[in-house]
């Protein structure tokens, strides 16, 4: 209860205070008095200037309050209370969310996954328990988000909401949504390769390179198909020489793995400059790298590649060719050099493959129809002696 001096004011029921503004200045504070239930109810209806209250104001609040029209403050309390304990009970799209994320590794990857949350998702769904999403609602998201997003972005946010719901429903923290969430089709799978010619150009620019990190950045790339974010991470105690393994940290967000360190790569790395960073290609201060663009689209544009390649990303598919086309390894041995989580990735390299076996075929063919020849032509030569 106020201990100030309070003032009357004509309306029955309403009286005010003498308080300070929150700039220093005099203000009315008003309250009302009324019975609830019989019991006497004694509350604040609102400042003069922040609630912008009058007495002739606080007196229509006092009597929406006795008709039961607005909730008093103790109600309103009471109500917001409860409000937050059943929220509390209640797993929706931004609780799951939240547990999903901490199980997450602290890498790119997580802090993608937050942003796309807070941008698409929270907004339309945050509020929402699993159950309480509609096919309609996902269907105009979607729509909505086609309009300003690539097809690639738009099923990266939807494969999220499925992620987060089908992780509440595996924790039995709720059910699932009850509809297939539809996905844009991407149709973005580029595979980067250099004519024969390019390969020299592109080889002969990289040895006449005075930066030798990034000289050996890129051959690196070619000897082992290494990322480049496994590259930029690659520090020298992952390099297992005396197993012949290259010790690879956080491959895209899943579990480490090793590849085989080749004689090629193994040179390399005997040779390539030590520094005092425990990073195999320091960036500055000796921190871990974060570009290598200036070094090598200058190479780039010195072997005169077309725009389109990706310097880095396309020594690892023109390594991946190389390997495809030799006719010595299978698919399901690439897939694990290139650490591909889904054989579907490497599947593209399948068409190089089959080109290396048809002219396989061709030669066997070819030495067939060759030796057919020349027997046919024995079998002339016999007709003409026996005349």
């Amino acid at each position: 209860m106020p201990t100030k001096k309070r003032f009357k004011t004509k309306y029955p029921g309403v009286y005010f205070i003498r308080g300070e503004s929150v700039f220093g200045k005099p203000e009315n504070i008003y309250y009302v008095r009324y019975r609830k239930n019989g019991k006497l109810v004694e509350e604040k209806a609102g400042r003069q200037f922040q609630d912008d209250m009058t007495p002739a104001r606080a007196a229509q609040v006092r009597a929406r309050r006795i008709e039961g029209n607005e909730l008093s403050n103790n109600e309103r309390r009471t109500a917001e209370e409860a409000k937050k304990a059943a929220e509390l009970g209640r797993w929706t799209i931004d609780r799951l969310f939240s547990e999903y994320i901490k199980g997450r590794p602290a890498n790119k990857a997580r802090s993608i996954d937050k942003g796309r949350y807070e941008n698409y998702i929270k907004p339309h769904f945050g509020n929402k328990e699993p159950t309480d999403v509609l096919p309609l609602d996902v269907d105009r998201l979607r729509i909505r988000l086609l309009k300003k997003r690539s097809p690639q972005t738009v099923k990266h946010v939807l494969n999220l909401l499925t992620w987060v719901v089908n992780f509440g429903a595996k924790k039995n923290l709720c059910e699932s949504i009850s509809f297939h969430i539809e996905k844009p089709t991407v149709n973005n799978i580029k595979t980067e390769d250099l004519s024969e010619e390019q390969f020299k150009n592109l080889i002969d620019a990289i040895e006449a390179d005075s930066n030798i990190q990034v000289k050996n950045l890129m051959k690196l790339a070619l000897f082992t198909g290494l990322r480049r974010g496994e590259m930029f991470k690659l520090k020298w105690e992952d390099i297992k020489s005396e197993r012949g393994f290259i010790h690879i940290i956080d491959p895209k967000g899943g579990p480490d793995e090793r590849i085989p360190l080749n004689d090629a790569a193994r040179s390399l790395l005997e040779s390539h400059p030590k520094t005092e960073s425990p990073y195999v290609f320091p960036g500055r201060d000796g921190k871990q790298r974060v570009s290598a663009q200036a070094g090598v689209n200058k190479i780039k544009k010195r072997a005169g590649l077309p725009k389109d390649f990706r310097p880095l990303h396309g020594l690892r598919h023109v390594y991946a060719s190389m390997i495809a086309s030799s006719e010595e390894v299978e698919l399901y041995t690439l897939q694990k050099l290139l650490t591909h989580k889904d054989p579907r990735m490497t599947q593209r390299y399948a068409h190089l493959r089959d080109e290396a076996l048809k002219r396989a075929s061709e030669v066997a063919g070819n030495i067939i129809q060759t030796a057919s020849k020349r027997k046919d032509e024995q079998k002339l030569l016999n007709l003409e002696n026996h005349k």
